[in-house]
């Protein structure tokens, strides 16, 4: 397509295999949304795409990301405002025709539905790192590092001393929005030699939250990177080789399925697939 439709706070562009979505800077559009900048959106990522009423005279367009498709959004399992939805895109309620046309335009290139396999959105690129309340969290790629403060941070953490965790040895991410009751940000352990304590606090592979420390714009994209990297780096399962049978146990069943034949036993055809399958074994 190539078109561009642009919103408020951000503007699509619409190509035929993915679209392009660019935020605005500005001060009035969501921190989350000017942290992302720029994230372009595969179709193949994408599940569906609806178009309804907004607030105060507008209309939202919006696409679906197939579940596990976009590490953000998996990272957030469901706890952003719509306001920080980087997959909506607000316009005037006068362009709903055009948007509509859009829309349509969008779903006739979809192609995939269901769970996606793989992540098909990019992550937020490192390095990265934000402050906590009990700490500072800092990820280059392959290792998460957590520095605490001794202003903030329990007694637990601080006779565990600061921490690094390679990514290989995590399963997963657990993120709680600082905007709600009590946020913070788990590394789950592949292999912990016991159970992670309940309480992050306690726990010296979560940073806690707090009113003005691990803002979303700041964590969220942080958890993504680091889902993003914990699945690249599991491991891909081996593909069992193919067993090679012995060429004169083939030939003895090979004799064997032609007097069957011979006698009978066996039609033509079922002969003939028989053979082929175990020619196929050489």
């Amino acid at each position: 397509m190539g078109d561009v439709l642009a919103g408020f706070h951000a503007a699509w562009e619409f190509e035929s295999d993915s679209v392009l979505i660019r935020y605005e800077r500005g001060i009035r559009t969501p921190k989350l949304l000017q942290v992302l900048g720029e994230r372009r959106i595969p179709l193949e990522a994408v599940t569906g795409v609806t178009l309804t009423p907004g607030r105060r005279g507008t209309v939202v367009l919006r696409m679906e990301p197939r579940p596990g498709a976009d590490p953000l959004m998996e990272a957030a399992a469901g706890q952003l405002k719509e306001s920080g939805d980087p997959y909506r895109l607000v316009l005037p309620a006068e362009r709903d025709v055009l948007a509509e046309y859009y829309a349509e335009e969008v779903r006739a290139r979809l192609t995939a539905s269901g769970p996606a396999e793989r992540y098909l959105v990019a992550a937020p690129e490192v390095p990265l790192q934000f402050k906590g309340y009990d700490g500072k969290a800092s990820f280059d790629g392959r290792t998460v590092r957590f520095r605490w403060f001794w202003t903030g941070a329990s007694t637990a953490k601080w006779k565990a001393g600061d921490q690094s965790f390679a990514v290989a040895g995590l399963s997963g991410v657990e993120w709680r929005s600082p905007e709600l009751f009590e946020g913070y940000l788990r590394l789950l352990r592949r292999d912990a030699a016991e159970a992670q304590p309940a309480s992050p606090d306690q726990d010296p592979a979560a940073v806690v939250f707090g009113l003005g420390y691990g803002a979303v714009h700041e964590s969220l994209p942080f958890a993504a990177a680091v889902l993003a990297a914990v699945r690249e780096a599991q491991p891909v399962p081996a593909v069992p080789a193919a067993v090679r049978r012995d060429p004169a146990d083939i030939a003895e069943r090979i004799r064997h399925l032609g007097e069957l034949h011979r006698a009978g036993l066996v039609t033509d055809e079922e002969f003939s697939s028989k053979k082929a399958e175990l020619l196929a074994e050489l």
